[in-house]
C-alpha cells in the first residue's frame, strides 16, 4: 500500500537540519499512520514523488521546464494506480518526463521531504507533499521532452537557471550533502 510506504519513509527520515526536522514534522501530521493522502483524489494536499537526478560526479542535475508552473524543476508528479511505492512512482515519472529508463535510486536510499504550496494554475491541487528520491544517471543518455514539459536539460548544480522554485536549491544542497557523506 502506497500510504504505508510514505508513512514508513517519513518515520525513517533522518533530519540533518532544522529544515529537515520541520519537513518531517509537517509530513508526519499528514502521514501519522498508513492512511495518508497519496493520490490527487485524496484532496487538495497530497503526496507526490520526484527523482532528483545527479550525474556520477554530483556536479550536474537534470531538470525539466514545467509548462504549467513555468519553472525548471526535477522530474516528478502524482502517484498512479500501478505504483507500488514512492520510488516506483518517482522512477515512472522520470521515464515519462525524460525518456530515461535506466535510473536506479541511490543505495542506501537518499531522499528528502518538501511540502510546497501551488498556484491556481494547478487546479484543485493546493499543495504537494513531495518525496524526492536521489538517482544517479549518465548525462550522455538520450533525453526526450514530454507533453507536460517544454524542455529537459542538464544544469551545473552551482549554476541553476533563474526560473526555479525557491525550495529547489535547499533540496539539492541537502541531497548532495547526504550523497557525499555516503561516499
Amino acid at each position: 500500500m502506497l500510504s504505508a510506504d510514505v508513512h514508513r519513509l517519513v518515520a525513517e527520515f533522518l533530519p540533518r537540519s532544522e529544515r529537515d526536522r520541520a519537513a518531517q514534522e509537517d509530513f508526519a501530521s499528514f502521514f501519522s499512520d498508513d492512511d495518508g493522502p497519496v493520490r490527487r483524489e485524496s484532496g487538495p494536499d497530497h503526496a507526490t514523488a520526484s527523482c532528483v537526478v545527479f550525474d556520477e560526479t554530483l556536479t550536474q542535475t537534470l531538470l525539466v521546464f514545467h509548462g504549467k508552473g513555468r519553472f525548471w524543476v526535477q522530474p516528478g508528479g502524482h502517484a498512479e494506480d500501478g505504483d507500488a511505492s514512492i520510488v516506483d512512482a518517482a522512477l515512472r515519472e522520470l521515464r515519462e518526463e525524460t525518456g530515461i529508463e535506466t535510473a536506479v535510486p541511490t543505495s542506501p536510499l537518499a531522499y528528502d521531504l518538501d511540502h510546497h504550496g501551488l498556484s491556481s494554475s494547478f487546479g484543485r491541487c493546493a499543495s504537494h507533499l513531495d518525496i524526492g528520491i536521489a538517482v544517479i544517471v549518465d548525462p550522455q543518455l538520450a533525453l526526450t521532452v514530454s507533453d507536460e514539459s517544454e524542455d529537459v536539460r542538464w544544469w551545473p548544480v552551482d549554476a541553476l537557471p533563474a526560473e526555479v522554485p525557491a525550495q529547489l536549491e535547499p533540496r539539492l544542497a541537502g541531497l548532495l550533502e547526504r550523497l557525499r557523506s555516503q561516499r
